[in-house]
């Protein structure tokens, strides 16, 4: 039986300088896992517009439930400018308020993460207050909690992320982010220090101060590693020919939470995650259509 797995936060368009894809962290994770073949709720909320209307189509291609997708007679379906004049350094503006701002709590919402294997969620998609009320409520649910940081300036607040890290199983967090939560805990990174070095550091406070038994730092062309009860896996992630680096972070996620729910080892998890950002970044927008197959045909492909 295929695991089940709730994605919570935002669903939006990227509106690049001269066409508009869709996208948005949790979405992207979503739809990855439903190509991966696992069965998939997305509890998040648009706008009863045209593009809303254009979302629940493309979703609906990858087979994902619309049953937790809540529509707002209020408020239009999100949408993030994208300058992406630079591939390797895409920059976003996050059009506000947007109706995923306001996801209600709902007892189809509350069903699906009781019923879920993992549940998987961001901080960008609860910047508005009635978000985070649902979102707070959610993760009292004793379920594995997967926490992508995500953190999109100026729409975070630590004292969120401090309450949200209390309820986190599983960080994925980047290497920007790392130094910003360093900053915040007070954390001391040597100024010379490698980025493995700083990574355990942060990791380790992170484990110690909270409920989190994995921290995955994901570290762009240089690859990624796991923390994990003390001690460090790494991967240098596969060398590819980049056509964008919108979605590999989600991409990577989608495949770090199948093969960790698969209960592979350690290793194993962090290369098909590699591969599947990897992948990606081979093509144009968050979520190209593929087959598992194509996943691994980027290791051969890298060498």
């Amino acid at each position: 039986m295929s695991k089940k797995v709730v994605c919570f936060g935002e669903m939006l368009w990227d509106c690049f300088p001269d066409y508009e894809i869709p996208g948005g962290a949790p979405m992207n994770v979503a739809l990855h896992l439903c190509q991966l073949g696992l069965a998939v709720q997305m509890i998040s909320r648009i706008g009863i517009d045209e593009h809303g209307e254009k979302l629940l189509d493309f979703t609906a291609l990858f087979d994902l439930d619309p049953t937790c997708i809540q529509e707002d007679e209020t408020h239009p379906t999100g949408k993030v400018k994208v300058d992406n004049k630079d591939p390797e350094n895409i920059k976003y503006d996050i059009v506000s308020p947007s109706a995923w701002d306001y996801i209600a709590l709902t007892n189809e919402a509350l069903k699906a993460v009781k019923a879920s294997d993992a549940f998987i969620f961001g901080s960008l998609s609860v910047r508005n207050h009635e978000s985070w009320e649902t979102l707070y409520h959610l993760l009292h649910e004793p379920v594995l909690k997967i926490f992508d940081i995500n953190l999109r300036a100026p729409y975070y607040d630590f004292e969120q992320i401090e309450i949200i890290l209390g309820y986190t199983d599983i960080l994925k967090i980047n290497e920007d982010e790392l130094v910003i939560v360093a900053d915040y805990f007070d954390i001391d990174l040597p100024e010379k220090a490698s980025h493995f070095e700083k990574s355990k550091l942060v990791c380790a406070y992170l484990t110690e101060h909270f409920p989190i038994s994995m921290v995955c730092v994901t570290l762009g062309s240089k690859g990624a590693l796991i923390y994990q009860e003390g001690k460090i896996i790494s991967h240098p992630g596969y060398k590819v020919k980049v056509e964008d680096t919108v979605g590999s972070g989600d991409a990577f996620l989608s495949g770090l939470i199948k093969t960790y729910l698969e209960g592979k080892k350690t290793e194993e998890v962090l290369d098909f995650a590699c591969a599947m950002g990897a992948f990606v970044a081979t093509k144009k927008g968050g979520t190209p259509r593929y087959k598992n197959e194509d996943i691994l045909t980027i290791k051969g492909a890298s060498e």
